[in-house]
């Protein structure tokens, strides 16, 4: 972890899997939508979830880098989308700094945006998510995981 993030916050298949349902369900009660786009790469996981639970049919995806592993520069689209945002669901898998929520607002500015996880600095710019955590921490998704030993929490570094 870079010295940004202070604390981890490991999410399973199945603890992402719960928490991606848990969106759709909330989400079911505000469509119904037209159209999924899954933000790439984290949010393509959650947003098949959702889709299928919702079962909508129409997804995409819009493609935008701002980290490259644990280090955050500015939003670079890859992929856009063209549409309006009516009835539109945007899915990802959090919301750090906002920078790609920003960037895909800016492109769908009447999508509803949806994260399974937020931080607090992007958190507005998000209209429905699951789980909070705080900005300090890294959000080690699944698919970035590997079975390995763990040190216990009291014999980590010490922030100051």
């Amino acid at each position: 972890m870079n010295e940004r993030y202070g604390k981890a916050f490991p999410v399973s298949w199945d603890q992402l899997h719960r928490d991606a349902k848990a969106l759709a369900w909330r989400l079911a009660e505000q469509g119904p939508w037209r159209r999924i786009v899954s933000v790439t790469r984290g949010g393509m996981v959650p947003a098949c979830i959702v889709a299928r639970e919702l079962e909508v049919r129409l997804v995409d995806t819009v493609c935008v880098v701002t980290y490259d592993h644990q280090d955050q520069g500015d939003a670079k689209v890859l992929k856009g989308v063209e549409d309006d945002g009516s009835d539109v669901l945007v899915v990802d898998d959090l919301v750090d700094t906002g920078a790609t929520a920003k960037a895909v607002k800016t492109m769908l500015p009447n999508a509803h945006y949806a994260t399974v996880y937020a931080k607090p600095e992007g958190r507005p710019l998000v209209d429905t998510f699951i789980t909070e955590v705080s900005q300090d921490t890294w959000i080690y998704l699944p698919w970035d995981m590997e079975l390995q030993y763990v040190q216990p929490i009291a014999k980590e570094p010490q922030g100051d």
